[in-house]
């Protein structure tokens, strides 16, 4: 991703917050993997589940 400008970054959207994301040079390698925004996201995983079926 090298000479690729900060808007024209892929992004995503975080499982756990439901907030956009985008590309770090640290997720390089597993870009494809990367569910999460952050490690607090991460780690709070379980919590998500419970809030969606809270809006169900």
């Amino acid at each position: 991703m090298q000479g690729v400008k900060k808007s024209n970054l892929p992004s995503k959207i975080c499982i756990t917050c439901e907030r956009a994301f985008t590309w770090r040079k640290k997720w390089e390698k597993n870009w494809n993997e990367v569910k999460y925004c952050s490690d607090k996201c991460r780690m709070n995983k379980k919590n998500s589940n419970i809030s969606l079926a809270r809006t169900l």
